[in-house]
């Protein structure tokens, strides 16, 4: 989705991950009304149902990049799936950064991190905000190559809330918001 400032963009994203909830109408995905699901339902059916990359990288400081990826795995599914992280950095060309902090990393390295992170537990819906805003073109356009790319491998249905007219290329489906 691509669109001006202020359009709704992020909003109706935030609405599509159950981030915030709709004052009237429903959303469905998979069947699952995420509308009436309660707090602790929609968290557990997010964690295996949505992979997010939100505009700021959110992670927890004192853990490293590899624990990052990991806890989201076990919050979701009540499961370690270290292996699993390790194989998703090492595709995203961050298998020398596992072991850093977060804030040691560049901020397309981050980029990648959240990707591995809205990766990790395979979900069928993949929601980006404007994943390549603070990016150069070089690692914006790696960026949306791997999202278009990994989106494919895992199955996951791609949502890129954007404003950044390189991505306008790289994807096919659009939907502008005026």
């Amino acid at each position: 989705m691509t669109g001006n400032s202020g359009k709704g963009k992020t909003t109706l994203l935030h609405l599509l991950g159950g981030l915030l909830r709709p004052k009237s109408g429903t959303i469905s995905i998979q069947d699952t009304n995420i509308s009436s699901l309660s707090e602790k339902e929609l968290d557990r059916f997010r964690g295996k149902n949505i992979g997010l990359v939100l505009q700021q990288s959110h992670f927890v400081a004192s853990l490293n990049v590899l624990e990052n990826v990991v806890l989201a795995s076990w919050l979701a599914t009540g499961k370690k799936a270290t292996e699993k992280a390790k194989t998703l950095l090492k595709e995203l060309d961050l298998e020398d950064q596992m072991y850093k902090l977060p804030s040691n990393l560049s901020v397309g390295q981050q980029q990648r991190v959240s990707i591995a992170r809205a990766l990790i537990n395979q979900p069928k819906l993949l929601l980006a905000d404007e994943p390549t805003s603070s990016l150069d073109d070089e690692n914006a356009a790696k960026v949306a190559d791997l999202l278009a790319h990994l989106s494919k491998e895992y199955k996951a249905s791609l949502i890129i809330v954007t404003h950044d007219q390189r991505l306008k290329d790289k994807f096919s489906n659009q939907l502008n918001l005026n």
